[in-house]
């Protein structure tokens, strides 16, 4: 298994275990570098989706008592493990990355720090679930990743656009089930 994405690249691969086993590590060494309780790390995005094509990034999402001033001990062990903070603004949300190198040019890894059993933490944990439990619309999810890539040779920020009215009509669900 090889994670990791250049600048603005988008490139899907075929699902593997070994995201699962990576995300164990990577869990266990967050946990041996900062205060977070184990229940505070999940793995989402696509690798974490079983079957599913994804880009080989691996997404954690990491649960703090309040985004807005998060805890420096926590800041600073997941900087030890390796995660630097992006200059992304994103509401209610704090975004880490590994790379591969001091150059900074390929991620491997994404942390989407988020208040702990809040919306955003919820809406990405229920995500993920439906997808697991939900075959249609893991197809439906796997297929919008494939056109993209047939129709567009465009970089990550479109690639994410592109995806955003499937995965709001899906956390949508979420109040309903």
């Amino acid at each position: 298994m090889k994670l990791g994405l250049k600048r603005g690249e988008v490139r899907l691969v075929a699902h593997t275990v070994e995201w699962k086993e990576e995300f164990h590590r990577v869990k266990q060494v967050i946990l041996h570098s900062t205060p977070i309780h184990e229940s505070r790390i999940e793995h989402i995005g696509s690798t974490a989706i079983k079957g599913i094509v994804a880009k080989p990034i691996l997404d954690l999402a990491v649960g703090v008592d309040d985004i807005e001033k998060p805890d420096k001990e926590i800041l600073q062990g997941l900087k030890i493990s390796g995660f630097l903070r992006l200059r992304v603004q994103r509401p209610n949300e704090i975004v880490l990355a590994k790379y591969t190198s001091e150059t900074y040019e390929e991620k491997t890894h994404i942390i989407h720090l988020v208040d702990y059993n809040k919306e955003l933490w919820k809406n990405l944990i229920f995500f993920r679930n439906y997808l697991n439990e939900n075959k249609i619309a893991r197809e439906q999810y796997r297929d919008l990743k494939k056109k993209f890539l047939e129709e567009n040779n465009s970089g990550i920020n479109e690639y994410t656009n592109y995806k955003e009215q499937f995965a709001r009509g899906i956390v949508e669900k979420r109040g309903k089930t």
